[in-house]
């Protein structure tokens, strides 16, 4: 158990010391890439996330987490790879390829491994701390990486990329450490399988359905706020050298929450956390619309709170009311809900801002979040009081 948990942490941090993060578009710039470039990369980098986030939750379910997760390690690596030695516009969609395949067949395995190795040792009340530990190692890798990366940036733009390849290599010997969960599941008709899980999870089982929607919503809203905090900070004309600081400290609230999201679950219960998590989220979106002064930091630090509680508290749930032989597959459905839905939306709500004003595109965003999550959570207090 202590392994696989071990294994799974420097997974984590391998995916999340992004040292290119703060510099990357700097780097396209070095290179002759516009910013349509750079929005047509980030778009085959989604497109190919989207396209297999489902069907590589079933490769886990029934390949095994093990293999899937040493598979997106080893792509992982090649896309950074690839990027430390090539120049071109080609080659680097070849990179955003690899990288979007290789954090999708990450994606869902890593949860589903955790909470089946706890499950199997009888210690599933320790699934949530566990979750939120990996969570918060994410996060203060994330936030850490953007201060490594500025520096090693300011001598050579390749640095960060050479950096970032040999962090990523880190995750494949951690892959191939981990264990394997024993579980029954004989493969069937791939097809057949992936549309059954979903017709489970979306269809049949309404609680499960209802939870998925709402986890996925959230998701969606939370990602949505983080790229919302460099326009604010360019609104109140914060000093380039702020951005970095403020990002970090950002991440970092998110690790310290995702560390004691157990604990204040427990405190809680279910349903005043969803109730706490979709009010706190949507105000923040309206709070920081009316606060657009320095300020409305405060505002993002209390979002960022409830960011880094809810990814694990939510995909908790999820977990509870999953059967081992579709776990990954059903988190899979949940990551691919979260990203149609930031596809579907992020595009109107930067039209938003551009034409209108930063103001309006955070309150549309507000009611955007509202109305689904609103429903959805109501659908699942209707249900458990049915």
């Amino acid at each position: 158990m202590k392994r696989n948990i071990l294994a799974l942490y420097l997974i984590k941090l391998s995916k999340w010391f992004t040292l290119v993060m703060p510099i990357i578009v700097l780097f396209y710039e070095k290179h002759g890439l516009g910013l349509q470039d750079v929005f047509i990369l980030k778009s085959v980098y989604s497109v190919a996330a989207v396209a297999l986030e489902i069907p590589s939750g079933y490769l886990a379910d029934v390949w095994g987490r093990r293999k899937c997760l040493i598979l997106g390690c080893i792509l992982f690596f090649f896309g950074y790879l690839c990027y430390s030695f090539t120049s071109t516009f080609t080659a680097f969609l070849f990179a955003e390829v690899l990288l979007g395949t290789g954090q999708t067949l990450v994606n869902g395995a890593d949860s589903a491994l955790l909470y089946d190795t706890t499950a199997q040792y009888k210690k599933e009340n320790l699934y949530l701390r566990y979750e939120g530990r990996i969570t918060m190692i994410g996060n203060f890798a994330e936030a850490l990486a953007g201060i490594f990366g500025g520096l090693l940036a300011a001598y050579s733009l390749r640095l960060p990329f050479y950096g970032q390849a040999i962090i990523a290599f880190t995750g494949i010997p951690a892959a191939f450490a981990l264990k394997e969960v024993n579980r029954s599941n004989k493969i069937q008709n791939p097809v057949n399988e992936i549309v059954r899980i979903i017709k489970y999870s979306l269809v049949t089982n309404k609680k499960l359905c209802y939870n998925i929607m709402f986890s996925g919503i959230i998701g969606a809203a939370t990602l949505t706020m983080a790229w919302f905090v460099q326009p604010v900070l360019m609104y109140l004309k914060t000093p380039v050298s702020w951005y970095g600081i403020i990002w970090t400290v950002l991440n970092l609230t998110v690790g310290f929450a995702a560390l004691w999201s157990d604990r204040v679950d427990s405190y809680f219960g279910p349903r005043k956390m969803g109730i706490l998590i979709l009010a706190v989220i949507v105000g923040g979106y309206v709070a920081l619309a009316f606060n657009l002064t320095y300020a409305g930091l405060a505002i993002l630090l209390v979002f960022y709170i409830f960011r880094g509680f809810a990814t694990p508290i939510l995909k908790g749930y999820i977990n509870q009311m999953t059967f081992s032989d579709m776990r990954a597959t059903v988190l899979s459905i949940r990551n691919f809900i979260i990203r149609l839905m930031f596809a579907a939306i992020a595009p109107f709500i930067g039209w938003l801002n551009d034409m209108y004003s930063l103001r309006i595109a955070l309150l549309v965003s507000a009611g955007i979040i509202l109305l689904p999550g609103g429903i959805f959570l109501g659908l699942q207090f209707r249900k458990e009081t049915s």
